[in-house]
């Protein structure tokens, strides 16, 4: 590895280099060739060392040892070779390369690999493992291992492109018959296409789509918070302005009497009061309609990306559906401003959920606030944040709502109550967010001005987007707490003096509160009436015409529009997603058929055992006799798998020269080389080998054993 740089070269060219090596040999389908010269430390070589790191099992780790021929004299590298310095677990492999000089003389590679064949075997640190050194041996293993290595994962490969195949077959054997021009195929594939985006739609508003969406609500379930959060808090909110309504009472009474002092209640007041709040739910039952609108608009869009395939098959048909939601939505509107102008028409006294005049007056000489049970509302996490806190500060707590009063927690546990407060008086207002708060910030307020919490004169709470707020706001709803009216209409001052005086008059105040109960009475049966109605007339006239309206016509209408080969015309990218799918389905073929071949061809050889350092026996002390030494070294001989060279002028025995049993026809002259020394011994000279020593005693011939005589069978 580069150490200094040189040259043009970066200043960090040695971090490049390291990160280069280690993008490859951190992947676990890697082999790693350690290559460290023998003539410097092992301990300082680097490329043991990165392997290390990735590889610190060494696993993957091959050892090769070079420039053995270049070490000092009376070095070697046995010690390394034979594994013991720095074992690895798939050991250590000596070669010798070519020199500056043999490469400069022309010297081949036929003839630098018989020189180092010739190293191993006249070197007497070496000549013992001659046969598992050189670059010969290290191609074989190396070839071995890669072998091993691919037949090791042949297999989970050959799962996945199995499963990959079948993922394709569907859609290649479409594409294999796919003809650009072909009309047939063009009418299916639209037909296709609208009956998917029928389908699709039908799903998306019923709930029962296979794709769910986990991050935002959409479809039926935004459909549906409209129709029973949005649209009722947009009722309860333009409904309740008590003293504006009080205010509009009293001078419909005053107006009605004239000149004349009224001595019964009027009922025209109540009549033009009553007209006067229900011409006021159109604005919200319109509003229902634009938000069911944005919505399904969003859906239509959602569910055209399937004809993305088909980019003017698509824009077409959002084209199309989007003019019949802009028609539906018409009809919607209209058929809702007839609903009211039906409710405007005839005042249905006789209702068996109107209290009436008498009921009406009872209740005005003693109104009792309606209790019910103190069940829990909803329970969910808000953002505190004004509670004792520093300005801008804010705690996340957790919130239960009942029909009494609010409460919060430390945590989901509701073990650590902070405070409980009474909703008695309270009222709901709108907050703007900071410039860089990302929360819908809302309010609790006193309706009388007193502090809500502490010192505190509102109390700040805020959720994370604007549908969870909106919900909280339904909650606070079911619970009698409304938004406060910030549109207070009194007139100027003289009509403001009017509606003071009108309280010191007890009659007048008397018939206020009559038809105060008369009114909401009558109101609180045209909301119900309208909350029932308004979801049922858009769910009728809008979205489910919709969806006929694409079963039935949207084909049709696409028919209709123009040439049906550029509608049906494919874009770019779907050309080259043809393409791809096709190429890589017969390259997934065509390496199965291949890993089938190597799986029935190869023969591996497993992995190396873990490295065990036991066999590494302390040297044998040389203080030994002759006869010892020659006793060892013919029974390391006798060992060793490794044929014995010819020795020339070998000394003939002394007596009986047949006692040989005519070795030398039966085991065929090794190469020439020394005879491999026992572990532990000194090194014997190179190149001949000292003659074996000779008993005094004449060698006895080899006698055959006669055969046992075996007793005959009984009769």
């Amino acid at each position: 590895m580069t150490k200094v740089p040189v040259g043009d070269q970066p200043p960090d060219i040695e971090m490049q280099i390291r990160n280069m090596l280690l993008e490859f040999i951190s992947k676990e389908n890697c082999l790693i060739l350690a290559i460290s010269p023998a003539n410097s430390d092992l301990a300082n070589s680097d490329a043991l060392k990165i392997a290390k790191e990735v590889d610190p099992l060494g696993l993957r780790t091959i050892g090769v040892i070079t420039k053995l021929d270049l070490m000092d004299e009376g070095t070697d590298a046995k010690d390394i070779l034979e594994n013991r310095l720095l074992p690895l677990r798939r050991g250590y492999i000596g070669v010798v390369n070519r020199s500056q000089k043999d490469i400069d003389g022309k010297k081949d590679i036929r003839s630098a690999l018989v020189a180092e064949r010739k190293f191993f075997l006249s070197h007497p640190a070496y000549r013992h493992m001659a046969d598992r050194m050189g670059t010969s041996f290290l191609q074989k293993v190396l070839n071995q291992q890669l072998t091993n290595h691919i037949r090791a994962t042949l297999p989970s490969l050959q799962n996945r492109l199995q499963s990959q195949l079948l993922a394709m077959e569907k859609e290649v054997e479409e594409y294999k018959q796919f003809r650009p021009d072909d009309p047939t195929r063009k009418t299916k594939a639209l037909m296709i296409m609208v009956n998917t985006l029928g389908q699709d739609l039908d799903k998306s508003i019923e709930g029962s789509g296979s794709q769910v969406n986990f991050e935002e609500l959409s479809g039926g379930a935004k459909i549906n918070r409209i129709f029973h959060e949005q649209f009722p808090f947009e009722l309860v909110r333009m409904e309740y302005d008590e003293r504006e309504l009080r205010r509009e009472i009293t001078y419909a009474i005053t107006n009605i009497h004239a000149i004349r002092t009224g001595l019964f209640t009027p009922d025209m007041a109540f009549e033009a009061i009553v007209k006067k709040q229900v011409e006021r739910l159109k604005a919200p039952a319109l509003k229902c309609v634009d938000m069911v609108v944005s919505e399904m608009t969003s859906v239509i869009r959602k569910c055209t990306e399937k004809m993305g395939r088909y980019p003017h098959l698509r824009e077409e048909s959002e084209r199309i559906v989007n003019q019949k939601i802009r028609e539906n939505e018409q009809k919607t509107k209209d058929q809702l401003i007839l609903l009211i102008n039906i409710e405007l028409a005839y005042m249905n006294t006789n209702h068996e959920d109107f209290i009436g005049f008498a009921n009406a007056q009872q209740r005005s000489e003693a109104v009792v606030k309606r209790k019910v049970g103190n069940q829990v509302i909803r329970k969910g996490w808000l953002s505190l944040h004004n509670a004792g806190m520093l300005k801008g500060m804010s705690k996340d707590l957790w919130f239960v709502l009942t029909a009494e009063n609010i409460m919060w927690f430390k945590d989901d546990e509701e073990k650590d109550k902070k405070y409980m407060l009474p909703l008695d008086n309270l009222k709901i207002r709108d907050i703007e967010s900071g410039f860089m708060s990302r929360r819908i910030i809302f309010a609790l307020v006193n309706s009388d001005g007193r502090n809500v919490y502490k010192d505190q004169r509102q109390l700040e709470l805020s959720a994370e987007n604007q549908e969870e707020v909106d919900g909280w706001k339904a909650s606070f709803l079911r619970a009698g707490v409304y938004p406060e009216q910030t549109n207070k209409k009194y007139g100027d001052e003289k009509g403001r003096d009017d509606y003071d005086q009108s309280q010191s008059n007890p009659q007048l105040e008397r018939q206020v509160e009559v038809i105060r109960s008369l009114v909401a009475s009558y109101l609180g049966i045209v909301n119900k009436t309208i909350k029932d109605l308004v979801p049922k007339t858009v769910m009728h006239l809008m979205i489910n015409n919709l969806k006929e309206f694409i079963a039935t016509e949207l084909l049709a209408h696409l028919y209709s529009t123009g040439d049906q080969s550029s509608l049906m015309e494919e874009s770019a990218e779907e050309a080259l997603h043809r393409e791809e799918t096709l190429r890589l389905y017969h390259a997934s073929k065509e390496a199965l058929r291949i890993i089938s071949e190597v799986n029935t061809s190869t023969v591996s050889t497993p992995v190396p055992p873990p490295v065990d350092d036991e066999w590494i026996k302390p040297d044998i002390p040389r203080a030994l006799s002759n006869g010892n030494v020659a006793s060892f070294t013919r029974s390391a001989n006798s060992r060793s798998s490794i044929s014995l060279p010819a020795v020339p002028q070998r000394p003939e025995p002394l007596s009986q020269p047949n006692t040989s049993v005519n070795r030398s026809s039966s085991i065929p002259p090794g190469p020439v080389r020394p005879a491999p020394a026992a572990p532990g011994s000194a090194p014997l000279p190179v190149p001949m080998i000292p003659s074996r020593p000779v008993s005094a005693q004449p060698l006895a011939t080899p006698r055959i054993p006669d055969r046992p005589t075996v007793p005959d069978r009984p009769n």
